[in-house]
């Protein structure tokens, strides 16, 4: 085995222990989560008084956590510790928006705690709030960790830098992809395979707005994909599955497959229907 090998393998283990865990990362989060939300903690707390050192706690491993990440140094990280709790109840407002938007918008949701402990959409919605927060405060690394996380329980892929609105619901869910410069309205629901891409993957485009914005009380339905940074779907719109749109859409629009019957002799196709209400 080559010398200059073997050092290199040396030097790459040496610079990882300036990079907090993957496990350190998730037990942080899931433990915080659990604290938020009873349905996802193995004990139940006794006292407002043990609340209030579990929270203290948890700060002390997002200490931990941020110490060994190489983009935070000094007192930069007490900012960002104290900033992002004082986040929570915000956070946690905005979860039961969210909470509130799936039983609404699912009929076979017969409580809260269902969606809570059993739905792959919270809990996938839940990394990404939590995560988006970290991003704004300048955290680098740790928000993608804790998405990826969700990303490989739930078949959820959304990206921390995503701007999504409150009251989103994710039906079902797999599948589902929001890139890095989306941004959602309130009140937008999306099922299951979901894309919301870019028309362009070039590493000069990494700075630009490469993926679509979805307007306020849109309803996507599965499969559909819609891509580009230029192109936004109006408030109040519908919109079919499987359709395919690299182009904007009006407010108050219902787009769908118009599907027809033929056969290979004819010079037909099928053709995406747009309709104003």
């Amino acid at each position: 085995m080559k010398e200059s090998f073997i050092k290199k393998i040396y030097d790459s283990h040496q610079e990882y222990t300036k990079i907090p865990t993957k496990a350190a990362i998730i037990s942080f989060f899931n433990e915080l989560l659990g604290v938020l939300f009873p349905d996802f903690s193995s004990h139940r707390m006794e006292s407002e008084k043990q609340v209030e050192q579990i929270l203290t706690s948890l700060q002390q491993k997002m200490r931990d956590v941020l110490l060994r990440n190489i983009a935070l140094e000094g007192e930069t990280q007490e900012e960002v510790i104290e900033a992002f709790f004082d986040s929570l109840p915000t956070l946690y407002n905005r979860l039961e928006k969210d909470i509130e938007a799936m039983y609404a918008g699912d009929p076979a949701a017969t409580d809260h705690s269902e969606i809570i402990r059993s739905y792959p959409g919270f809990y996938a919605i839940a990394s990404y709030r939590l995560a988006h927060e970290l991003a704004l405060l300048g955290v680098k690394n740790i928000p993608r960790i804790i998405t990826e996380h969700a990303h490989s329980k739930t078949g959820i892929d959304i990206h921390p830098n995503a701007i999504i609105g409150e009251y989103f619901c994710i039906d079902h869910g797999t599948g589902i992809v929001i890139g890095e410069t989306t941004i959602i309205g309130k009140h937008v629901k999306i099922y299951q395979g979901v894309t919301l891409g870019a028309l362009s993957v070039d590493k000069k485009d990494a700075k630009v707005k490469r993926h679509p914005t979805i307007e306020d009380h849109v309803v996507i339905y599965a499969g559909a994909t819609i891509l580009g940074g230029k192109t936004r779907i109006g408030k109040n719109s519908t919109v079919g599955g499987n359709v395919w749109l690299t182009k904007s859409i009006p407010a108050n629009s219902r787009v769908y497959y118009k599907v027809s019957l033929h056969d290979e002799s004819e010079d037909k196709s099928e053709m995406i229907v747009v309709k104003q209400a």
